[in-house]
């Protein structure tokens, strides 16, 4: 029996892992439609959801019932397996990019030497949910939304990919880990106050056009399209892509924690004596405050100007911090083995 037991516990804990990981990220995921709304309400002199539960909080599991209870509705000509599978295609990838994100100093599903490359393939794969529920809904509204939104994703993903270099070059590891643990010692030694800061705000803006957030949104720009890509998706496959959406959002938000905002390290010494897993939810929860603020205040932009900002901007900006960190790190800690 202690055999048995020996031989399976290795698959135990993962799965134990796993789940410690995913279903309070689940809850998060409903919880911040609730936080967007209460803090957009704020901003603009008003209450908010406020009757289902107390302060409605009960909201998000309210608009979940509803949505479970609706009939789901097939187009007539839509290819009806790729329209089913594609919701579900965009909110796996957003839950398994959790896989190698670090939340404290040994705790992280699985520890890989090539986290941020596993990160960057799997936040490159989101664009194909997109791309399958647009063409797949047989609607020209459905189609136009996801084709701006895949050349959206893909426009910022390189200016990501170079952030991302960057880092690297800096630290000289591939592994979050290795990340994180560069950034000890205080704030002043993160990243987003170091010669990477550029990159961080880069980094950070990439990340509302990534996730299609406001000023970014085009993709569900309702004047134009409807609704996007999602225009003729109803019931839960409607919810799986906003939930997929909001699970983005935190994962974007974890990748900057953890490669500008010193991860589950403290901003300062004397506040070591907090666990870090709090510091990391705290880091993370800052971001998306700044997200949501980020629509409440930013008008949207134009399409040409969301391209140009791309790349005739962050591109170029990003390939000259790529030589310079790459010659500060050869001149001044010799070279990269």
């Amino acid at each position: 029996m202690t055999e048995l037991f020996e031989s399976i516990w290795p698959l135990l804990e993962i799965v134990l892992k796993i789940l410690m990981v995913i279903v309070p990220l689940l809850v998060c995921v409903a919880m911040l439609t609730l936080l967007e709304r209460k803090v957009i309400a704020a901003m603009q002199l008003r209450k908010g959801p406020n009757i289902v539960g107390f302060w409605g909080l009960l909201q998000p599991f309210a608009d979940g019932l509803k949505l479970l209870l609706k009939e789901t509705i097939f187009p007539s000509q839509a290819n009806k397996v790729v329209f089913i599978i594609a919701p579900m295609v965009t909110f796996a990838l957003a839950m398994l990019g959790w896989a190698v994100i670090p939340l404290a100093e040994n705790f992280v599903i699985a520890d890989i030497n090539v986290g941020i490359l596993y990160l960057f393939a799997i936040s490159s794969l989101g664009v194909y949910g997109i791309i399958m529920a647009g063409w797949a809904s047989n609607s020209k509204y459905a189609f136009l939304g996801a084709i701006r939104s895949s050349a959206q994703m893909v426009s910022y993903e390189v200016s990501i990919g170079f952030v991302i270099v960057t880092v690297l070059l800096l630290v000289g590891s591939l592994n979050l880990g290795d990340v994180v643990r560069s950034q000890a010692g205080g704030i002043m030694n993160w990243h987003a106050l170091g010669m990477l800061f550029p990159m961080f705000i880069v980094f950070f803006i990439s990340a509302l056009a990534e996730t299609n957030r406001h000023p970014f949104d085009l993709p569900e720009a309702e004047a134009e399209l409807v609704a996007g890509y999602n225009v003729e998706y109803s019931s839960m496959s409607f919810a799986l892509f906003f939930l997929g959406e909001y699970a983005n959002m935190i994962l974007m938000s974890g990748m900057i924690t953890i490669l500008f905002l010193g991860g589950w390290y403290a901003p300062f010494e004397f506040l070591a004596f907090i666990p870090g897993v709090l510091w990391f939810i705290a880091k993370v929860l800052f971001c998306l405050f700044v997200f949501i603020w980020a629509r409440a205040t930013l008008p949207r932009y134009r399409y040409d100007q969301l391209m140009r900002l791309g790349w005739k901007v962050f591109l170029p900006l990003s390939l000259v911090w790529v030589v310079l960190v790459s010659a500060y790190v050869v001149f001044f800690r010799g070279a990269v083995s």
